[in-house]
């Protein structure tokens, strides 16, 4: 059994608490002051129970919760998105503290799956000049951020192994795309949990690989998995490294 605090108490939040008890694990903490019977801020006195604190919190509040919970020792996963550009700082923190953090933009086993297929993928048509890439993903009309944090990992992938691609265009288009761009679409509406679709297209035919979420439990479920994984870890971690050790490997970085 681990001691989980939850901090954000949004969507992400109950169905995390859900699935985590559901596997034995035990609620020790709810941080977030926009609920009425939560804690406030990440202290002693409101963690102090825990052994692994998950946030599924905004972006602006990500690396101020991250350097609190590991000043605490608390271990952490992390599950907000739209904070890459602090990235180094959290690294930095959670190796001043001796912590351990696992991040995904998200948490799905099936989307890291989907990610190194398509890291596989897309080193084969490196040498498949006549195929064209292109991709688009769909989210919900509520979904804060756009393109989503999956959509930019997907592109960064793409451009890593596509070498006569150099840059992605992941807003509006007015007008013909260059040879060496790489475009990526956002759409959002209605209630859908998540789709991501890269394809190669070429003069005789198409692939197309996606990912479709059917709902947020997935997402809940890899979560607790991170919490599983990080309990007894220091350093910091992705879900690649998680993925890894599902297949029989166990990577430390």
């Amino acid at each position: 059994m681990t001691n989980i605090a939850l901090i954000g108490y949004g969507k992400m939040g109950r169905l995390v608490e859900r699935v985590a008890v559901q596997r034995g694990h035990r609620i020790a903490a709810i941080v977030d002051p926009a609920c009425e019977n939560a804690a406030r801020d990440i202290t002693e006195d409101s963690v102090g129970g825990a052994d692994v604190c998950v946030d599924f919190t905004r972006p602006d509040a990500v690396l101020d919760n991250i350097r609190k919970a590991a000043a605490l020792r608390k271990h952490l996963v992390v599950g907000a998105t739209g904070w890459l550009h602090h990235m180094d700082e959290a690294k930095a923190i959670v190796r001043q503290y001796g912590v351990g953090l696992v991040w995904s933009p998200n948490f799905s086993v099936g989307v890291a799956a989907f990610l190194q297929l398509l890291a596989h993928a897309s080193r084969i048509f490196n040498n498949l000049d006549e195929y064209d890439v292109m991709g688009v993903e769909f989210h919900h009309r509520g979904k804060a951020d756009s393109p989503s944090g999956t959509a930019k990992r997907i592109v960064e992938i793409l451009l890593e192994n596509i070498e006569r691609k150099k840059t992605a265009v992941m807003d509006r288009l007015d007008g013909p795309i260059q040879p060496e761009a790489i475009h990526f679409a956002s759409v959002r509406g209605g209630s859908i949990p998540g789709v991501h679709s890269v394809v190669f297209d070429g003069p005789n035919d198409t692939i197309e690989l996606t990912h479709t979420a059917r709902n947020r439990e997935g997402f809940a479920s890899g979560a607790v998995a991170a919490v599983e994984f990080i309990k007894h870890r220091k350093g910091f971690y992705d879900m690649n490294d998680m993925l890894d050790e599902l297949l029989g490997g166990d990577k430390d970085v």
